[in-house]
C-alpha cells in the first residue's frame, strides 16, 4: 500500500494525498520520506503548474505517529543523539522541499492538522480549509515545545507574532472560522468543496505565465528574509527586468485585451 499518492486530477494540477486514514495520515517516517520524493519529483515535472496537498479521510495530518513512527534509513553505527539528528533531518527535508518546489502549493486542509500536520500545512503557499478542519499545536501539550518544523517561524509571518505566541504557546484548537478570520488560511468552504475549491484556483494560477508564476512564489519567500524593503525592492526589480526584458509575456498580455481573449503566454 502507498502511504503517498499522486494524481491529475485536472490539466497540469497535481494531487498530493497522504494516505494512512486509519492513522489520521500521522507523520511515519514511511510516509514523510515518500511524500518529500514526491514532492521533489513533481517540481521537476514541468507539466505540473500547481500542486494541491491533502490528507485521505477525515484528517489532514495529525503530526508524529504516536503508535509506529517507522524506521530511520541509515542509521548503522549510530547512537540515539545521532539518530535523533537523522530523524529530524528528514521531517526538516519536507519542509525544504515544499519551499523549493517551483510551483505554488495549496493546502486542501480537510481536517485536523496537528503538530507537525499543522507545521506541514503552514508550510503550503496557500490554504484553504475544509469547515471542518481545526490546527493545533501539539508539542506543548505533550511536555514538549511547540516550535519544530518551522512553524515558529512560518506562523508569526503568516498570522502576526502576537497571535502565533498565544496560539503556540496555549496549545487550543484553533477552527477553521477562526483560522480564515486571522489569514491563518485564505478562505473555508463545506468538506465537500475543499478539493474544488483547490483546483479552481489552480486553473486561474495556471492561466498566468510560468515564469510569472513562479517568479511571484520565490520572490514572496524571500521578502520573508529580507534584511530591509530596500533591499527586496531591489530583488523585486531585477525579478521584475528579467521577465519583462527576457520574454514576449507583456506584449502577448497587451495584444490578448486588445483583442479580448485570453493571453497564451509563452515566455
Amino acid at each position: 500500500m502507498s502511504f503517498v499518492l499522486t494524481d491529475k486530477p485536472r490539466p497540469h494540477v497535481s494531487l498530493v494525498t497522504l494516505n494512512r486514514p486509519e492513522r489520521m495520515n500521522a507523520m511515519a517516517f514511511d510516509v514523510m520520506i515518500p511524500l518529500r520524493r514526491a514532492l521533489e519529483e513533481l517540481s521537476l515535472d514541468n507539466d505540473t503548474r500547481v500542486v494541491v496537498l491533502t490528507g485521505a479521510g477525515d484528517a489532514f495530518c495529525s503530526g508524529a505517529d504516536l503508535e509506529d513512527s517507522g524506521v530511520v534509513p541509515d542509521i548503522d553505527g549510530l547512537t540515539t543523539p545521532g539518530i535523533a539528528w537523522r530523524a529530524m533531518e528528514l521531517l526538516h527535508d519536507v519542509i525544504i522541499a515544499m519551499r523549493r518546489m517551483h510551483q505554488p502549493i495549496i493546502g486542501a486542509i480537510n481536517g485536523a492538522a496537528i503538530g507537525g500536520g499543522f507545521c506541514l500545512g503552514v508550510a503550503a503557499d496557500i490554504r484553504i480549509a475544509s469547515e471542518r478542519a481545526y490546527f493545533r499545536a501539539a508539542g506543548i501539550n505533550n511536555g514538549l515545545t511547540s516550535s519544530e518544523l518551522g512553524i515558529s517561524y512560518l506562523l508569526p509571518r503568516a498570522i502576526g507574532a502576537s497571535r502565533a505566541f498565544e496560539i503556540l504557546l496555549s496549545g487550543r484548537d484553533v477552527d477553521a472560522r477562526e483560522a480564515e478570520r486571522i489569514g491563518l488560511v485564505s478562505r473555508t468552504v463545506p468538506g465537500p468543496e475543499v478539493l474544488d475549491a483547490c483546483y479552481d484556483l489552480a486553473e486561474r494560477i495556471i492561466g498566468f505565465s510560468r515564469v510569472g508564476v513562479e517568479g511571484t512564489k520565490r520572490l514572496l519567500w524571500s521578502s520573508l528574509d529580507a534584511s530591509s524593503l530596500h533591499a527586496h525592492m531591489d530583488h523585486e526589480g531585477h525579478a521584475q527586468l528579467y521577465v519583462r526584458l527576457t520574454t514576449q509575456n507583456f506584449e502577448e498580455a497587451v495584444r490578448a485585451r486588445k483583442e479580448r481573449r485570453a493571453p497564451v503566454y509563452r515566455d
